[in-house]
Protein backbone atom coordinates (compact mmCIF):
# COMPACT_ATOMS: atom_id res chain seq x y z
CA UNK A 1 0.00 0.00 0.00
CA UNK A 2 1.28 3.19 -0.98
CA UNK A 3 1.47 6.41 1.28
CA UNK A 4 -1.29 7.72 -1.02
CA UNK A 5 -3.48 4.37 -0.35
CA UNK A 6 -2.60 4.63 3.02
CA UNK A 7 -4.32 8.22 3.64
CA UNK A 8 -7.04 6.88 1.61
CA UNK A 9 -8.14 4.23 3.54
CA UNK A 10 -7.52 6.47 7.11
CA UNK A 11 -10.11 8.54 5.37
CA UNK A 12 -12.30 5.96 4.30
CA UNK A 13 -12.34 3.65 7.25
CA UNK A 14 -11.60 5.86 10.51
CA UNK A 15 -15.05 6.83 11.45
CA UNK A 16 -16.28 2.78 11.27
CA UNK A 17 -13.19 1.62 12.83
CA UNK A 18 -13.96 4.73 15.73
CA UNK A 19 -17.49 4.18 16.25
CA UNK A 20 -16.56 0.19 16.77
CA UNK A 21 -14.02 0.89 19.47
CA UNK A 22 -16.19 3.29 21.10
CA UNK A 23 -19.02 1.18 21.23
CA UNK A 24 -16.93 -1.27 23.16
CA UNK A 25 -14.96 0.88 25.40
CA UNK A 26 -17.73 3.13 26.32
CA UNK A 27 -14.58 6.43 26.39
CA UNK A 28 -13.81 8.50 23.70
CA UNK A 29 -10.18 9.17 24.22
CA UNK A 30 -9.17 5.65 25.06
CA UNK A 31 -11.23 5.01 21.79
CA UNK A 32 -8.94 7.64 19.77
CA UNK A 33 -5.98 6.13 21.46
CA UNK A 34 -7.16 2.97 19.88
CA UNK A 35 -7.42 4.26 16.72
CA UNK A 36 -4.65 6.27 16.63
CA UNK A 37 -2.41 3.20 17.65
CA UNK A 38 -4.09 1.08 14.89
CA UNK A 39 -3.25 3.41 12.52
CA UNK A 40 0.04 3.56 13.55
CA UNK A 41 0.62 -0.30 13.66
CA UNK A 42 -0.75 -0.35 10.25
CA UNK A 43 1.42 2.16 9.11
CA UNK A 44 4.36 0.38 10.08
CA UNK A 45 3.38 -2.66 7.76
CA UNK A 46 1.64 -0.26 5.27
CA UNK A 47 4.32 -1.85 2.44
CA UNK A 48 3.29 -5.59 3.06
CA UNK A 49 -0.97 -4.63 2.80
CA UNK A 50 -2.37 -4.91 0.18
CA UNK A 51 -5.11 -1.87 -0.64
CA UNK A 52 -7.78 -3.99 -1.16
CA UNK A 53 -7.34 -6.08 2.76
CA UNK A 54 -6.73 -2.68 4.15
CA UNK A 55 -10.26 -2.35 5.97
CA UNK A 56 -10.55 -5.55 6.86
CA UNK A 57 -6.46 -5.52 8.53
CA UNK A 58 -7.35 -2.27 10.05
CA UNK A 59 -10.38 -3.78 11.96
CA UNK A 60 -8.52 -6.53 12.87
CA UNK A 61 -5.83 -4.64 14.11
CA UNK A 62 -8.16 -1.88 15.84
CA UNK A 63 -9.93 -5.33 17.40
CA UNK A 64 -6.66 -7.01 18.86
CA UNK A 65 -5.41 -3.05 19.98
CA UNK A 66 -8.68 -3.05 22.10
CA UNK A 67 -8.64 -5.92 23.19
CA UNK A 68 -5.10 -5.87 24.73
CA UNK A 69 -6.16 -2.23 26.70
CA UNK A 70 -8.98 -4.00 28.12
CA UNK A 71 -6.93 -6.61 29.30
CA UNK A 72 -4.09 -3.95 30.43
CA UNK A 73 -6.85 -1.90 32.57
CA UNK A 74 -8.30 -5.39 34.05
CA UNK A 75 -4.59 -5.88 35.20
CA UNK A 76 -4.53 -2.37 36.57
CA UNK A 77 -7.56 -2.08 38.14
CA UNK A 78 -10.84 -4.16 38.59
CA UNK A 79 -12.91 -2.39 36.15
CA UNK A 80 -15.67 -4.64 36.47
CA UNK A 81 -17.37 -4.35 39.67
CA UNK A 82 -16.48 -0.27 38.89
CA UNK A 83 -19.59 1.42 37.62
CA UNK A 84 -21.91 -1.10 38.37
CA UNK A 85 -25.65 -0.31 39.12
CA UNK A 86 -28.03 -2.71 40.06
CA UNK A 87 -31.51 -1.83 39.67
CA UNK A 88 -34.45 -4.09 40.99
CA UNK A 89 -36.87 -1.72 39.14
CA UNK A 90 -38.52 -3.13 35.46
CA UNK A 91 -36.60 -0.85 33.21
CA UNK A 92 -38.83 0.99 31.25
CA UNK A 93 -37.99 2.27 27.65
CA UNK A 94 -39.58 3.71 24.84
CA UNK A 95 -36.72 3.89 22.62
CA UNK A 96 -35.52 1.00 20.64
CA UNK A 97 -32.15 2.16 20.31
CA UNK A 98 -31.51 3.11 23.63
CA UNK A 99 -32.70 -0.60 24.72
CA UNK A 100 -30.94 -1.77 22.05
CA UNK A 101 -27.67 -0.30 23.12
CA UNK A 102 -28.43 -1.32 27.05
CA UNK A 103 -29.03 -4.92 25.65
CA UNK A 104 -25.57 -4.69 23.50
CA UNK A 105 -23.73 -3.78 26.15
CA UNK A 106 -24.76 -6.69 28.75
CA UNK A 107 -23.38 -9.22 26.37
CA UNK A 108 -20.16 -11.11 26.67
CA UNK A 109 -17.69 -9.21 25.11
CA UNK A 110 -16.94 -11.67 22.00
CA UNK A 111 -20.56 -11.55 21.33
CA UNK A 112 -20.50 -7.57 21.47
CA UNK A 113 -17.70 -8.15 19.22
CA UNK A 114 -19.20 -10.23 16.26
CA UNK A 115 -22.48 -9.35 16.13
CA UNK A 116 -21.43 -5.36 15.68
CA UNK A 117 -19.03 -6.52 13.03
CA UNK A 118 -21.81 -8.64 11.40
CA UNK A 119 -25.06 -6.13 11.61
CA UNK A 120 -23.58 -2.62 12.28
CA UNK A 121 -20.51 -3.31 9.81
CA UNK A 122 -21.42 -5.95 7.28
CA UNK A 123 -18.63 -8.07 7.42
CA UNK A 124 -19.35 -11.85 6.21
CA UNK A 125 -18.65 -14.85 8.09
CA UNK A 126 -15.29 -15.51 7.06
CA UNK A 127 -13.93 -12.06 8.00
CA UNK A 128 -15.66 -11.95 10.50
CA UNK A 129 -13.63 -15.25 11.98
CA UNK A 130 -10.62 -13.57 10.15
CA UNK A 131 -10.71 -10.57 12.35
CA UNK A 132 -11.48 -12.22 15.87
CA UNK A 133 -9.21 -15.24 14.82
CA UNK A 134 -12.47 -17.86 15.67
CA UNK A 135 -13.87 -20.31 13.05
CA UNK A 136 -16.34 -19.52 10.98
CA UNK A 137 -18.32 -22.02 13.10
CA UNK A 138 -17.25 -19.98 16.44
CA UNK A 139 -18.52 -16.92 14.54
CA UNK A 140 -21.85 -17.92 13.92
CA UNK A 141 -22.78 -19.69 17.10
CA UNK A 142 -21.38 -16.21 18.81
CA UNK A 143 -23.93 -14.32 16.89
CA UNK A 144 -27.04 -16.69 17.11
CA UNK A 145 -26.71 -16.56 20.80
CA UNK A 146 -26.15 -12.79 20.55
CA UNK A 147 -29.19 -12.18 18.80
CA UNK A 148 -31.09 -14.65 21.16
CA UNK A 149 -29.76 -12.92 24.32
CA UNK A 150 -30.87 -9.34 22.34
CA UNK A 151 -34.39 -11.02 21.62
CA UNK A 152 -34.23 -12.33 25.48
CA UNK A 153 -33.54 -8.90 26.89
CA UNK A 154 -36.10 -6.34 24.33
CA UNK A 155 -38.83 -9.14 25.51
CA UNK A 156 -37.82 -8.52 29.24
CA UNK A 157 -38.47 -5.12 29.11
CA UNK A 158 -41.87 -5.60 27.87
CA UNK A 159 -41.54 -3.11 24.42
CA UNK A 160 -42.30 -6.00 22.09
CA UNK A 161 -45.77 -7.73 22.26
Amino acid sequence: MTTQEYNKSVDLHADSIFRFVLKHLKNRMLAEDVVQETYAKVWEKHSEIALEKAKSYLFTTAYHTMIDLIKKEKKSADFDSANVVLSTKPVEHFDLKEVLNAAIDRLPEIQKTVIMLRDYEGYAYNEIADITKLSEAQVKVYIFRARQALKNYIKSTELVA
